[in-house]
């Protein structure tokens, strides 16, 4: 998979309520696919429909251990999503950064007397 192929994989997967469940609960440590399905009101096969998803985007892996399959997550895929997130981050930052140093100019008194002024003037000029 190339680069965004993986990261439409990583976003596709996280955009299920249950797969971020699933994730969150594996922050806690590896756990088996049953273990899994315990909290959810749905299905073991229903659980591993979403862990394929999951496992498609490299954000778990399955191992085994005698004859249980214990599922981890990864943290790879997250981070290049979080690294994708952070470029907007940063724009939409200086963006604000702009803007508060906009409406500071504009609160200068100065500027806070420019709409008076221009009032003034336009009455003159009709005058």
């Amino acid at each position: 998979m190339d680069p965004s192929e993986r990261l439409d994989a990583t976003f596709i997967a996280l955009a299920d309520p249950t797969r971020r469940a699933i994730l969150a609960r594996l922050q806690s440590g590896d756990a088996t696919v049953s273990e899994l399905a315990e909290p959810f009101s749905i299905s073991q096969p229903a659980v591993s429909k979403h862990l394929k998803i999951l496992e498609r985007a490299g954000l778990v892996s399955r191992s085994s251990v005698g004859t249980s399959r214990p599922v981890r997550i990864e943290a790879g895929p997250m981070r290049e999503a979080a690294d994708w997130l952070e470029k907007y981050r940063e724009f939409w930052e200086k963006s604000y950064q702009r803007l508060d140093a906009l409406l500071e100019i504009l609160q200068t008194p100065l500027n806070n007397d420019a709409p008076a002024k221009a009032k003034k003037q336009r009455k003159n000029d009709d005058a």
